[in-house]
C-alpha cells in the first residue's frame, strides 16, 4: 500500500542552521514571521509548525551565545496567537517536563486545544543541565538518570488530568450559561514519587481529549519513552539505512508496550536546498552550509567538544594535536549538543581520522559533522528521494527546518509540494478537524462533546 507523505515545518528561530546574514533574513521573534511560515506551511497541507524551547540563553565561555540575543519567546503565547490565524495547521510546542508541573501544563495544552479547535500537540523533552535549572532556583534538580522516569510520571499525570472531565458533563443553557451535571467534574488525585497533587481541573474536556504527544531523542532512554506514551518521534538520522534502522527499532518496539505499528509516527528533521538542477542545488547548498558555518563558528563548534580556549587556531587548518580536556566545566552551558559528547576524546579520535581521511581543515570537518539530513537537487529529484524514504519505511514524514526565517518553506511548498501531489502522497485537503485526523491517529475515547447552546 503507498504511504503517504507527512508534512510539517519547523521555526528555526535561535539556533545554528538560520542564516543570520542573507538579506531574506528577517525577524526570529516578531509574530509577523510566525504568522507568514505558518499560513505557508498550510496553504501546503502541512500538518504541523513545531516550536523548540529555550529556558536559558546559552553561553560560551562566560558570555552570552551570539544567536541567542535575539531572545526566545514563550511558546504557548506563539502558539495561541498562531490559532487565530489557522484554521487546520497543527500546533506542536516543547514544554520541559523537569522544572513544570503537570496541573500548569496540562491546563495551558487543554486551552490551546479549545482555542485551535483541537490542533494542539506536545513535544515531551527533559531538562539535563544545573545551568537551566538556576532559572528555576534547583539546578541540578535531577540526576540524568531520573529525568525520563519524571517526564513518564509527569505525562501520566496530565493524562489523568485531561481525562478527569467526561464527555457528558457540560450542559449549555441560554439563561444560565454553563453549568456541571456531575459534581465529580475534573476531580483528580495523584500520589507518586514526583508528585502529590488533589483537587479539580478547571479546563473542560478539549477537542482531542489530550494533545498528540511528540517526543524527541535518540537515546535507548529515549526511544523507549516514545515507544510507551508518544504519539510521534523526531529524529536526525540522515542516509536512507539509518532511518530504516531507527524506524525498525522504534516500532519494533511498541508491540510490547500494547501498541500497534501506525500508533507511532517517526520524523526526521531536514533541511531541503533546490535548483534548477541537482548540480544547482548542490553549488547552492555548499554556500549555504558556509554561511552556517563561518570561521569563528567552526572554532566554537570545536571548542564545545575539545572544552578549551581555541582562539588562536586557524579554522582553515588542522585540527589540534591536544586532546580534549575532560572533567572540567564545560565551556558551553545550556546548549543541548554538548551533552551528546558522552566520550569527547573518543568523538575527536573520530574526527581526526575523518579529516585526515578526506583532507579537511577545522572549518570543512565542523560543516561535514554538523551537516542535518539533507535533500539536496531539483524538486524532482527532492520529492522522488522524500518519497523513497517514506515507502521504503525510513520515516513517516518529515520535519522542515528552513535556513530563512520567514520565507524558508515558499520555495519547497511552490515547486516540491505539488509534485507529492501528483504522485497522490501528500494529501491536496486535509483529512479532518484536528491534529490526530490529519496524522491518521486513531481517536481518543471520551472526545469533548459539543457544548452549543441549548434552546
Amino acid at each position: 500500500m503507498t504511504k503517504q507523505v507527512h508534512l510539517a515545518a519547523h521555526f528555526p528561530g535561535v539556533n545554528n542552521t538560520t542564516v543570520w546574514s542573507d538579506p531574506a533574513s528577517l525577524s526570529q521573534i516578531e509574530f509577523s514571521s510566525f504568522e507568514h511560515m505558518a499560513r505557508t506551511a498550510e496553504a501546503a497541507k502541512f500538518d504541523f509548525l513545531f516550536l523548540a524551547e529555550g529556558l536559558r540563553l546559552r553561553e560560551h565561555a562566560g558570555k552570552i551565545y551570539d544567536l541567542d540575543v535575539v531572545g526566545r519567546p514563550d511558546t504557548f503565547t506563539v502558539l495561541a496567537g498562531l490559532a487565530a490565524v489557522t484554521e487546520r495547521l497543527g500546533l506542536a510546542g516543547t514544554i520541559n517536563s523537569t522544572f513544570n508541573e503537570p496541573y500548569e501544563v496540562a491546563r495551558q495544552f487543554a486551552s490551546l486545544d479549545h482555542l485551535s479547535d483541537g490542533r494542539a500537540a506536545w513535544n515531551v523533552v527533559t531538562s539535563w543541565d544545573a545551568f537551566t535549572g538556576e532559572n528555576f532556583r534547583r539546578g541540578g534538580f535531577l540526576p540524568e538518570d531520573q529525568r525520563y522516569e519524571r517526564a513518564r510520571l509527569f505525562l501520566r499525570t496530565a493524562w489523568e488530568l485531561f481525562d478527569s472531565w467526561h464527555g457528558d458533563e457540560i450542559v449549555a443553557d441560554k439563561t444560565t450559561g454553563t453549568f456541571l451535571t456531575d459534581a465529580q467534574a475534573g476531580g483528580f488525585e495523584h500520589r507518586d514519587a514526583h508528585f502529590d497533587i488533589s483537587g479539580r481541573f478547571n479546563v473542560p474536556r478539549s477537542p482531542q481529549g489530550r494533545p498528540v504527544i511528540f517526543q524527541a531523542g535518540d537515546s535507548d532512554a529515549g526511544r523507549e519513552f516514545a515507544a510507551s506514551a508518544a504519539d510521534a518521534i523526531f529524529t536526525r538520522h540522515a542516509t536512507l539505512q539509518a532511518g530504516k534502522d531507527f524506524y525498525a527499532d522504534v516500532k519494533g518496539r511498541l508491540a510490547r508496550h500494547g501498541r500497534s505499528p501506525e500508533e507511532l509516527l517517526v520524523f526526521p528533521g531536514t533541511s531541503v536546498v533546490l535548483g534548477d538542477t541537482d548540480a544547482e542545488a548542490q553549488e547552492r547548498a555548499d554556500h549555504i552550509r558556509h554561511q552556517q558555518v563561518s570561521p569563528q563558528t567552526a572554532i566554537r563548534f570545536l571548542e564545545q567538544l575539545w572544552n578549551r580556549d581555541l582562539s588562536d587556531y586557524d579554522p582553515d587548518g588542522p585540527l589540534p594535536e591536544i586532546d580534549p580536556l575532560v572533567g572540567a566545566d564545560a565551556i558551553t552551558k545550556g546548549r543541548a549538543s554538548t551533552r551528546n559528547n558522552r566520550d569527547p576524546v573518543a568523538i575527536a579520535a573520530q574526527w581526526r581520522e575523518l579529516a585526515e581521511a578526506k583532507k579537511l581543515s577545522i572549518r570543512e570537518l565542523i560543516i561535514e559533522v554538523t551537516a542535518r539530513q539533507s535533500f539536496i537537487g531539483s524538486p524532482a529529484t527532492v520529492a522522488e528521494t522524500m518519497n523513497q524514504f517514506v515507502q521504503e519505511d525510513a520515516a513517516d514524514g518529515f520535519i522542515l527546518v528552513p535556513h530563512l526565517t520567514p520565507g524558508g518553506l515558499d520555495e519547497f511548498a511552490e515547486t516540491v509540494v505539488p509534485l507529492l501531489q501528483e504522485r497522490g502522497v501528500h494529501r491536496t485537503e486535509y483529512p479532518g478537524s484536528t491534529l490526530r485526523d490529519n496524522l491518521g491517529l486513531a481517536p481518543l475515547h471520551n472526545p469533548r462533546r459539543s457544548t452549543k447552546n441549548a434552546s
